[in-house]
């Protein structure tokens, strides 16, 4: 009986072998995330039917102590040697010294941990700025220049700083082609001239987590000499916004465009839609810093032949014509909020009053619009001959009557004085070259029919009298 005990007990134990790992080192980010390893195990028949394999992880440093489950089969999954298993990493992954084990669970058994290898989950993998893309920096004799990571965080730049998990090291260049290792962290007080860049530490990984350079320089005397950025580059697209012009950080800024000051203007950026030189000034402290950039605007040219506001006579026509150096240009034309149909061209000939757009598009590179509004209203005879000096006006904007018109030997060119006065007896309008345009402005009644007085004097010293009663 006790043979058989032990027997039973010897034959319910599984050795499990060495796992031996699909790769060198793991870089996994969100696109590509699997890796296996395979290991071997004995008995085969000692396994339940209840087993179930895993995979554990160890600290950064090869430690099982507060080992990670990351994988773990279903039960019964795997019945023969070998056994490959995959997985996945998990996202807060950093380090150069992992090591993985497998166990199983029916019976219970461990194996040896495997070969050390780097491990990264990379959270950020896309390039990224500092110094708001500013590619220089200055310092003055005896300071130094702080570099420090944007975190803008929006889809022109997934700042790593977005990330808390992560860290970075700084570095500085040594020829074009290698760079030393400089300091840790989000940001860098540089108080040595050179160019220096940012990378998120991945380790032995590569990664495409890095930043533009800044060299820095130092202004032993005078005034150094930085750049200026554009936030939608140069040449820009005016219809994506306002782009924002940086410049290196400072005690005090001011801005110019083509050399005039720009009041107000007295941040580190700077926003404008315009085209022009744009220049800067920067105070270090115990010294100064000054550039300069000839900014672009790719909105195209463009122009029309109308104005705002024309006059034609019922039966004409108004010929209108667009002009512009758009590539590729669109064009719509509206006539009172409604679209032209088949009116696409540079060209087109009204004859009906009323409001007109046309908008034209640039539909290659920088695909922005541009629209003229105009409108088309009926002629009227400014000076029409009347027979009489009329007493009663409607001055309500229908086009009838909206204006006190007098016979044509008291208007413009006769010298003929023309004096209104109100009920109070004030001079309200006076001239001596009356264009048939008076009331000019709003006359805010305050009754229903306003009464007003005229006087009017010719060259000859003939004097004409008369009351104006204003319908309101």
């Amino acid at each position: 009986m006790i043979f058989i005990s032990i027997k039973d007990q010897v034959s319910a134990q599984v050795v499990l072998g060495t796992p031996n790992l699909g790769f060198s080192q793991a870089c996994a980010n969100e696109e590509f995330n699997s890796y296996s390893l395979s290991f071997v195990f004995s008995p085969e028949s000692a396994l339940q039917s209840s087993n179930q394999f895993s995979i554990e992880m160890s600290d950064a440093d090869g430690d099982f102590s507060e080992a990670v489950v990351i994988y773990t089969s279903q039960p019964n999954e795997f019945t023969t040697s070998p056994a490959t298993l995959e997985f996945s990493l998990p996202e807060t992954t950093s380090g150069e010294n992992y090591k993985l084990r497998v166990k199983s669970s029916a019976p219970a058994s461990t194996s040896s941990g495997s070969a050390s290898f780097a491990a990264y989950y990379k959270l950020q993998d896309t390039p990224f700025s500092i110094n708001n893309l500013v590619s220089t920096g200055a310092f003055c004799t005896g300071g130094s220049y702080l570099l420090s990571i944007d975190n803008p965080g929006n889809e022109n730049n997934d700042s790593p700083l977005n990330y808390p998990s992560l860290t970075f090291n700084w570095y500085k260049e040594t020829s074009p082609t290698t760079s030393e290792f400089v300091a840790e962290g989000p940001t860098l007080s540089v108080s040595v001239e050179g160019t220096y860049f940012v990378e998120t530490n991945y380790g032995t990984c590569t990664s495409n987590s890095f930043s533009n350079r800044v060299t820095i320089t130092e202004a032993t005397s005078g005034e150094a000499d930085i750049t200026i950025s554009s936030s939608l580059g140069n040449p820009y697209c005016p219809e994506q916004g306002s782009t924002t012009l940086s410049t290196i950080g400072g005690n005090s800024y001011q801005w110019f465009k083509d050399g005039i000051l720009i009041p107000e203007a007295t941040g580190q950026m700077y926003q404008t839609t315009d085209s022009g030189t744009f220049s800067v000034q920067v105070d270090l402290g115990e010294c100064s810093a000054s550039g300069s950039i000839d900014l672009v605007s790719e909105l195209f040219e463009s122009a029309i032949n109308v104005d705002a506001v024309n006059y034609i006579e019922e039966g004409e026509t108004l010929a209108i014509e667009v002009a512009t150096d758009a590539i590729a240009p669109e064009f719509q034309w509206y006539f009172n909020d409604e679209l032209i149909a088949g009116v696409n061209g540079t060209n087109y000939t009204a004859s009906d009053f009323g409001d007109y757009e046309v908008v034209i598009t640039e539909t290659t590179g920088c695909t922005a619009s541009v629209a003229y509004m105009f409108s088309i209203v009926e002629d009227f005879n400014q000076f029409p001959d009347v027979d009489d000096i009329p007493n009663i006006i409607s001055p309500n904007g229908d086009m009838v009557n909206d204006t006190w018109q007098l016979p044509l030997k008291y208007v413009t060119g006769t010298n003929t004085e023309v004096v209104i006065l109100n009920e109070l007896g004030m001079v309200v309008f006076e001239t001596i070259d009356y264009q048939n345009n008076w009331p000019q402005n709003d006359l805010n009644l305050n009754q229903v029919n306003q009464l007003y007085y005229y006087i009017i004097t010719t060259s000859e010293g003939v004097v004409k009298k008369g009351t104006i009663t204003v319908i309101k």
